[in-house]
């Protein structure tokens, strides 16, 4: 195949994009139907109905379907707080790579960060760092898991070494990746956060959903989403009669947000759930051919394993060599093939997190390795043989 210069600068017209519009016709004939047929348009029967079917997908009791995976993130963090009685100053175990309103929530709730580096194999927690984390930080509360691009981390081995802690988890980017057992990451879990961002294994276009089997901190969380009233609340009536001088309509139990979603998101969530199987068979196809393709380079690159797990969220590229990675950009843009960093590198790199370290006995990092070296490809259903082969073609003029 000849590799040819790409001219263009915009995501318009990148030969392979990280992602495509994924509203199909389907889709947009949902909307337009409902948007005709209805004239209630704020959160109701439509987000009731796709949070019921998205927990019986998942495997849990209930689902809040919220305005994005970020503050998804922000109501768990914040309902485990009041609900588990955590307290300001608690340390909160988080990985060094991760989404940025992973950390932000935990800084703006009060607690302290306690960064761990990553491992190259799942890019979740260093299990020789963690074990550092656990002679250094005993006391932790809370361990808020990533389940990075894909690959379900281990979280039986985290309960081992921090038994006291309790375990929550961000699947924003992981959509059906599975536990040793089977069963769906986050359907057994305190709390799990997912998104369904544009670029996301299925989308509403903004949206994020929340899900626990956890009944009472699914009620708190109810009543969070919106404003902290107490008639979001299926135990509405104790209230009233707890505060009957309080207009019952207007009864503000805890404080809370506007982290309600729409009727027609919801409709979109209910469209595209019916497809998420089926990208997720694909986005793994195409992952187990890119892991085939990099293993006959193993001098040049560090390749994850494939994970029985594994829900695929993109290609992760780790050069041995930066000069290598330099090079790859460099030719991925000349032949239109969009890339970026491996979700957000090192966040301690980032003005906003100078103040922080790493907890760490090593001298070289993983995570630095990743942020310095690391290229993401896009990988979704609109890509197969042609990109892999494509892909093929740069890699072997290295």
């Amino acid at each position: 195949m000849e590799l040819k210069k790409h001219t263009g600068g915009t995501k318009m017209n990148y030969k392979w994009p990280l992602m495509k519009n994924n509203v199909t016709l389907g889709d947009r004939y949902n909307l337009a139907k409902f948007v005709l047929t209805s004239d209630r348009f704020t959160n109701g029967r439509k987000v009731r109905s796709f949070e019921k079917e998205w927990s019986e997908w998942l495997g849990c009791k209930h689902s809040l379907f919220v305005s994005s995976g970020s503050t998804a993130n922000y109501l768990l963090l914040a309902s485990v707080k009041e609900y588990y009685g955590l307290k300001d100053g608690d340390k909160v175990l988080v990985p060094a790579d991760t989404w940025v309103t992973n950390i932000g929530p935990v800084i703006q709730l009060g607690f302290t960060p306690i960064f761990c580096d990553i491992n190259l194999d799942n890019f979740s927690f260093c299990e020789e760092d963690l074990q550092y984390i656990a002679k250094e930080h005993p006391d932790i509360k809370l361990i808020f898991t990533t389940h990075l691009i894909g690959f379900p981390a281990n979280n039986s081995k985290y309960s081992e070494l921090f038994p006291n802690a309790l375990i929550i988890d961000d699947v924003c980017e992981s959509h059906g990746c599975k536990n040793a057992d089977g069963s769906k990451v986050g359907s057994d879990s305190i709390g799990a956060t997912f998104s369904f961002y544009f670029g996301h294994h299925m989308s509403t276009i903004e949206g994020g959903i929340v899900s626990t089997n956890n009944y009472e901190l699914y009620d708190l969380m109810r009543i969070k989403r919106s404003h902290g009233l107490a008639r979001e609340s299926e135990m509405f009536d104790r209230y009233k009669e707890m505060y009957p001088d309080i207009s019952k309509q207007f009864l503000f139990v805890t404080d809370g947000y506007n982290f309600r979603n729409d009727e027609l998101s919801a409709v979109l969530g209910l469209s595209q759930l019916n497809r998420l199987d089926s990208y997720i068979e694909k986005r793994n196809k195409n992952y187990s051919m890119f892991i085939s393709l990099m293993e006959k380079y193993p001098n040049l690159f560090y390749v994850p394993k494939y994970h029985e797990g594994v829900s695929n969220f993109c290609f992760p590229i780790i050069c041995k060599d930066v000069r290598y990675a330099h090079r790859l950009r460099k030719v991925f843009d000349q032949n239109g093939i969009e890339h970026r960093p491996i979700i957000g590198g090192n966040l301690l790199k980032q003005p906003f997190l100078k103040d922080y370290s790493i907890t760490t006995s090593k001298k070289e990092l993983n995570v630095d390795l990743v942020h310095y070296n690391g290229i993401y490809l896009g990988n979704n259903h609109f890509i197969g043989e042609q990109e892999i082969n494509l892909l093929s073609d740069i890699l072997s003029l290295l």
